[in-house]
């Protein structure tokens, strides 16, 4: 959905869009999560269970294992080793964010209670400088700003800043405003112009700086985020043994080809480096990171979108290393990508950035958490082949180490990343400019907004999707003037999908779906895109893929799991045809024609002759479901990836 580029002064905190990013300049503009309303279906659904169960749960847990308590304890002035790690703080302010957003849906309530309650205790640990952190700067701990390397120091501090941001947008007067600006000054007097010359070990203050500049108007905020961006890529960092690359700071931004080293950092420094450019005006940066985007999608990151390939570092590998079993894929590097692809979508408009955003909504942060939004996956590999324990219920999990969903981490950033990012879901569905109003994601729910000449558009959606391919948009309002609608097409729908405005079905080649005229109140515009099941081919460079095969149903991975299967067969025994059909079962199952083998001699796993190597010794229905719903019957095996089955 390419546009031509729409300027736009931004108003003070007393004015803002409801909305995550709120640049001043690009191609399109966010609908305020004000203006989008998720009414049941498939994301309406979880927003729900995030409200009323995850926040309280997150929440719950920080408080059990001290985290909050931190700050009681700076603020009082105690000495004492603070509970959970260097990162801590930052859990407590992606939860504040997520109830910032959060009590704005749903008009306050409990969330809008319990940031308050919970904000005040972080405010009263703020030093009068505006230095704000429960690890560093007291009585008996390091000096501030003594550990860039991995004492997330700024990291934290930009997480409060978001969480400031999302607040303000909505209370503008708030206390915990006022202290992250308070916050901010003392990062700019102390890293600015003049100040020390130095980047944190973990970006993500850089796009918190931006966003704060936007929302307060104050040009110093944006100037400091420039400066890191700068700064980046000059190897002031000394990780020891662990490489420059692992925190982006062996290249410049503008000089990097792709996405590397620790995925989560690399996907938040690029999109804060996508802010900066953005305001900036400052193209050959934004061309940069979109090259990267792109480099990055075409080698290095998985079919259900995930990114970062090795358990070492967190990390992207080499281009094509792209294991199934070993495949990292961290919750918040999906998370990441989300926020990245929809800042380069809002740049340029082009419909391949909501594509990525759609499959990895799908297939990475609806994995995450479990039906009643209380447990949760830190990592999301496309294979195991070991159906593993439960995980406990009364004690932190180790991030990684469990085949089951947990219901928190020694490092629980995901369960807090996915809170926020559900609660701000609105944000991420539709755009405006002068021309019209662009769909990029199909919810069940209400729209109703101003274009930017005052045309008034007030519209329902309606569907089934992702397990249905009918969307039908109707309008509540009358129209005094001609203008478009487009409706994103996804890369797989392409040259099959159709829309109808009323005068017959016609089939869509490109990637979006317009129609352009005065629409009058009761008008609906349907939207047909083919969700039959496909077969998935990998790149051949793939090492780990070669003459695999998956299957996907619209926009959703499915999968294979052990307790689905008869005769106690292992998910690595098995195999497909991929030149037969399927058979739906509703919904929640697909079937493929598949058979189960076995190795060729006896204590060997290898053969001289190819008909030794694998014998098919049973034919099979091969059932299939989303992966997003994998592991939520208990422990199993899972592989998204299938061997192609000679005959």
């Amino acid at each position: 959905m390419t546009r031509t580029d729409t300027s736009r002064s931004k108003s003070p905190l007393s004015d803002q869009e409801y909305t995550p990013v709120v640049p001043s300049r690009g191609t399109l503009i966010p609908l305020s999560a004000h203006d989008v309303t998720l009414d049941g279906g498939f994301w309406g659904e979880r927003q729900v269970v995030n409200a009323n169960a995850t926040l309280q749960h997150c929440l719950t847990w920080m408080e059990q294992l001290g985290w909050i308590g931190n700050f009681d304890r700076v603020a009082k002035g105690e000495t004492g080793p603070p509970a959970g790690r260097e990162f801590a703080d930052s859990e407590i302010y992606k939860l504040l964010e997520a109830l910032a957003w959060e009590s704005t849906r749903s008009g306050g309530g409990w969330a809008d209670e319990a940031f308050q309650a919970l904000s005040a205790r972080v405010v009263a640990a703020q030093q009068p400088d505006g230095y704000l952190n429960t690890r560093f700067g007291g009585p008996n701990q390091q000096p501030r700003y003594t550990d860039l390397e991995w004492g997330h120091e700024l990291y934290c501090a930009g997480h409060l800043l978001q969480a400031a941001v999302a607040r303000a947008r909505d209370v503008p007067d708030d206390p915990l405003v006022a202290a992250a600006i308070r916050l901010a000054d003392h990062i700019c007097d102390v890293f600015g112009q003049d100040g020390r010359h130095s980047v944190c070990g973990h970006p993500e203050v850089e796009l918190a700086l931006v966003e704060l500049a936007r929302a307060t108007g104050n040009p110093r905020y944006l100037h400091q985020a420039t400066l890191f961006v700068q700064r980046r890529g000059r190897g002031t960092l000394d990780g020891g043994e662990t490489p420059a690359e692992y925190f982006q700071d062996d290249v410049a931004v503008r000089d990097a080809k792709v996405l590397r080293g620790h995925a989560v950092r690399a996907l938040y420094l690029s999109a804060g480096a996508v802010d900066v450019a953005v305001e900036n005006g400052d193209d050959d940066l934004l061309n940069a990171v979109r090259d990267q985007w792109e480099n990055t999608v075409a080698a290095r990151t998985y079919l259900t979108g995930g990114m970062g390939s090795r358990h070492e570092g967190e990390s992207f590998g080499d281009d094509f290393e792209l294991p199934s079993d070993r495949a990292y894929s961290e919750t918040c590097a999906g998370v990441a990508s989300v926020m990245l692809s929809w800042r380069l979508l809002l740049a340029g408009g082009e419909s391949k950035y909501a594509d990525l955003i759609e499959r990895t909504l799908f297939n990475v942060v609806a994995t995450s958490p479990d039906s009643d939004g209380t447990s949760f996956f830190y990592v999301n590999p496309l294979q195991r082949n070991q159906a593993g324990i439960e995980a406990a219920l009364d004690e932190p999990s180790p991030r990684a180490s469990s085949s089951q969903r947990a219901p928190w981490f020694e490092v629980s950033c995901c369960p807090t990343n996915v809170a926020r990012t559900l609660a701000s879901l609105g944000g991420y569905i539709a755009t405006k400019d002068i021309d019209g109003l662009q769909i990029h994601q199909y919810i069940n729910g209400h729209i109703e907004t101003l274009l930017p000449d005052g045309e008034r558009i007030e519209l329902t959606m309606e569907t089934g999707y992702p397990f249905a391919g009918e969307v039908a948009v109707t309008f509540k309002s009358e129209s005094t003037r001609e203008w478009t609608l487009s409706l994103r097409v996804p890369s797989w729908a392409r040259g099959r999908a159709t829309v109808d405005d009323g005068s017959g079905a016609r089939l869509i080649d490109g990637d979006v779906a317009t129609v352009r005229r005065a629409f009058s109140t009761g008008m609906t515009v349907r939207l047909s895109l083919p969700i039959e099941p496909r077969f998935t081919y990998p790149d051949p460079r793939i090492d780990a893929l070669r003459d695999c095969v998956a299957v996907e149903r619209g926009p959703l991975v499915l999968c294979a799991e052990s307790i689905d299967l008869p005769g106690g067969h292992h998910v690595r025994d098995l195999a497909v045809y991929s030149g037969g059909g399927f058979n739906s079962k509703g919904s929640d199952l697909t079937t493929v024609s598949g058979a189960t083998g076995c190795g060729g001699a006896e204590g060997w796993p290898y053969a001289s002759h190819t008909e030794d190597g694998v014998r098919l010794v049973g034919q099979l229905e091969v059932p299939l479901s989303p992966y997003f719903g994998w592991g939520e019957r208990g422990p199993s095996e899972m592989r998204v990836w299938l061997p192609i089955a000679r005959p």
